[in-house]
């Protein structure tokens, strides 16, 4: 569970998922204009939605938590301003962004002809 005076901030732009440790933490920096090192958490997402890196400093380092969702997306908050890079959340939504969503799969309409 994660205490309730845990400030929670979503990166809303799409973030190649080989970013590591310092990568992650020069885009809460540098990007959301945040300090990585405060004890935040920081969400960031794949262009497809379906892998999640959380980031956060416990006490003396940073750790990394991986999701990758199987036949699923994660819905990501939208941002209210248009200029802002990240939205915070509160631990409720994070459950129900980590949740994620089914996948709608499309089925072709074409024909395969058996012979």
């Amino acid at each position: 569970m994660i205490p309730a005076t845990v400030r929670i901030f979503v990166y809303t732009e799409p973030v190649d998922m080989r970013r590591g440790f310092d990568g992650l933490a020069l885009i809460a920096r540098d990007a959301m204009a945040q300090d990585p090192r405060s004890g935040s958490l920081f969400i960031f997402a794949n262009r497809r939605a379906d892998r999640l890196k959380a980031l956060w400093w416990d006490r003396n380092g940073y750790c990394v938590l991986y999701k990758r969702a199987h036949g699923a997306v994660f819905d990501l908050p939208s941002k209210e301003d248009p200029q802002s890079v990240s939205v915070r959340i509160d631990g409720k939504l994070l459950g129900q962004l980590l949740a994620g969503r089914a996948k709608t799969h499309r089925r072709s309409t074409k024909l395969h002809v058996v012979r």
